[in-house]
């Protein structure tokens, strides 16, 4: 077994495409679409590498054949913003032998170690605002848009190596039946816009370039002193902005305003992750066809993002964003939704999820080993 550095472009190709071995037949992967997966690892195309260092490696066999994949992440905003010496690690996948992850396990650690980082966490694919997380429990279904998927024993893999827990993010699921709304959301949702004079309304694409620094600014103040959150740069905002546009429902990129005053924001995205199922990572020349067939029937979404600015915080504008999403989802025939990531330690968000009806369907991991 050989673990080499990915320099060449055939070789970023192998990288790109070796999940396809390992989940040959795994009814509930979602392949991705092969030419975002070449942009994220493209220091040319993603603004990511402006601030930070990748190194990717591959594990081969005598015969020259695939068995892993890994990449190794020095993140210079997280460092800048947390100063805790942590590196991370990302796009992992890999065949069930220990030997073959223990080897790529060393080459990202050797890479991290070598730039005087003390732990290593992960897995991470690129950072905290792409999709992150290993899952651990409800392996029984598919993912939606924009979270991970990986077999049940990678989990043995990492932790076998020495890896250990470092958060759990759990992800919410419902479904509407009888009451879809509970009551005392509606009940929350008008006393705030009585009390409060809040309004809330949708994304105008008209103006989506102005909206998106709206929404940006929000998201920057709102997340700030959340768990591992690292601000966007405008460049990476404006990168993600353009990847969703096309998959954006205006009605349901809600933006709260108090008195003329942005408020907060609110992202559901249709699960588009039911047509990607259908396209094995090709959108051109025939993918586009099924694309538009099966986007058709989209019955599902995931609430990614929410977030209200410190000083409206506790005046009930999450009730409006509750209320608002779940109505605009059921006019469009969305009755099911998943709210995704949580972290286990907030009480707060979890207490009221359950509270409307919602229940853990599955649960990421994210990993530390000390270097």
């Amino acid at each position: 077994m050989l673990v080499r550095e990915v320099e060449r472009p055939g070789e970023r190709e192998r990288f790109t495409r070796f999940p396809w071995k390992i989940y040959r037949g795994n009814k509930n992967w979602v392949p991705p679409l092969i030419f975002e997966r070449r942009d994220l690892i493209n220091p040319k195309k993603n603004p990511f590498f402006e601030h930070a260092a990748v190194k990717l490696f591959m594990a081969y066999d005598d015969s020259g054949q695939e068995l892993g994949r890994i990449a190794a992440i020095v993140n210079g905003n997280h460092l800048h913003t947390h100063n805790d010496n942590v590196g991370f690690f990302g796009l992992f996948e890999s065949v069930d032998d220990p030997a073959v992850s223990g080897a790529l396990f060393n080459a990202a650690a050797g890479f991290l170690r070598a730039r005087g980082l003390k732990t290593m966490r992960g897995p991470e694919n690129l950072c905290v605002n792409d999709d992150l997380g290993l899952l651990v429990e409800g392996f029984d279904s598919p993912p939606m848009i924009m979270m991970p998927y990986n077999p049940p024993y990678y989990a043995k893999l990492i932790e076998g190596y020495g890896f250990r827990k470092a958060v759990d993010l759990l992800a919410y699921y419902g479904e509407a039946t009888g009451e879809s709304i509970p009551a005392e959301i509606e009940r929350g949702m008008k006393i705030c816009e009585r009390r409060q004079k809040c309004t809330v309304r949708g994304l105008r694409m008209s103006k989506f370039w102005e909206e998106l620094k709206l929404i940006h600014s929000v998201y920057s103040s709102a997340w700030e002193e959340n768990w591992g959150a690292v601000a966007m740069t405008d460049r990476e905002f404006e990168h993600l902005a353009k990847a969703l546009k096309d998959t954006v429902d205006p009605d349901l990129c809600l933006i709260a305003e108090v008195d003329g005053e942005v408020a907060g924001f609110s992202l559901a995205l249709p699960d588009y992750n039911q047509v990607l199922a259908h396209l094995n990572g090709r959108l051109f020349p025939f993918g586009i066809f099924k694309f538009l067939y099966y986007r058709r029937k989209i019955d599902a979404l995931r609430l990614l993002a929410m977030g209200v600015v410190k000083k409206f915080r506790t005046r009930g504008i999450d009730s409006i964003f509750y209320f608002e999403t779940a109505r605009r989802a059921l006019a469009k025939g969305l009755a099911r939704g998943e709210f995704s990531w949580i972290l286990e330690k907030n009480e707060v968000m979890n207490r009221i999820l359950i509270r409307m009806g919602f229940h853990v369907h599955k649960k990421y991991r994210l990993y530390d080993f000390s270097l």
